[in-house]
């Protein structure tokens, strides 16, 4: 459902993380109805809206570096009544992406908020990783320095819940020998490449995927799932619920 033309609004509208057909109807049906486009990467969404046929559009930029500055004049856009739409680069705004600012400025000035929902690689790692998928944590993007992501990863391995991270492909196999070595027989899986030519699913214990990944340099975007303390399966038993 469109917005009415005399009432502003800030759509966020989920894009494909790597299959362009996974756009949903009722975003294109944003996208061509906005007013103006905030964009993470201006370049980036324009390949996507070129796919769809949808030219003549303003784009402007708004990322971690221009977004609180740039966040009010969208909101007086709004208030004007223009309908806003923002695009992260892939997947959904907000989620280890920019967009919680302008989100939150516009709550705080009375601005409506359209969420048009669309694929997100965490939901979707976490569906076909074959572990418990009823309560998950998510971390967002694993830290880089040795002593912060140790803590990280203990603190996965001691929660009943699933851990969803996101991980660089050049520190996968050096994360995984970190778990284990603190939990040798703790599941796993590694999602790469989600939605995309080559996806794959690597599932098991640290060992197992080590040896699958052997010497090779790890490509592609990684989705990483820990399985939870004591957890065996996805759904609870009647007795259970």
């Amino acid at each position: 459902m469109t917005t009415p033309r005399n009432e502003g609004c800030i759509q966020l509208v989920g894009t494909p993380i790597g299959n362009l057909g996974d756009i949903t109807f009722r975003a294109v049906q944003c996208l061509k109805a906005a007013d103006v486009i905030a964009c993470e990467d201006t370049r980036h969404s324009r390949k996507l809206l070129s796919h769809l046929d949808i030219a003549d559009k303003e784009l402007v930029a708004l990322h971690d570096h221009n977004e609180d500055r740039r966040s009010s004049a969208l909101i007086e856009r709004a208030q004007s009544g223009e309908t806003v739409v923002f695009l992260s680069d892939a997947g959904m705004p907000t989620i280890s992406d920019p967009g919680y600012r302008l989100v939150n400025a516009s709550v705080e000035a009375g601005v409506r908020i359209e969420v048009i929902p669309g694929p997100c690689a965490v939901v979707t790692g976490l569906a076909g990783s074959g572990l418990p998928t009823d309560a998950f944590y998510f971390g967002g993007f694993l830290p880089v320095k040795s002593g912060k992501k140790t803590r990280e990863i203990e603190d996965a391995l001691s929660r009943k819940e699933s851990s969803v991270f996101f991980e660089s492909p050049h520190r996968i196999v050096k994360t995984l020998g970190l778990i284990k070595e603190l939990d040798p027989e703790r599941k796993v899986c590694v999602a790469r490449e989600l939605t995309k030519k080559f996806e794959t699913f690597h599932r098991g214990i640290p060992q197992e995927l080590l040896e699958e990944f052997g010497d090779r340099q790890v490509k592609g975007e990684i989705t990483l799932i820990i399985q939870g303390r004591g957890r065996k399966s996805a759904r609870p038993s009647k007795e259970q619920k």
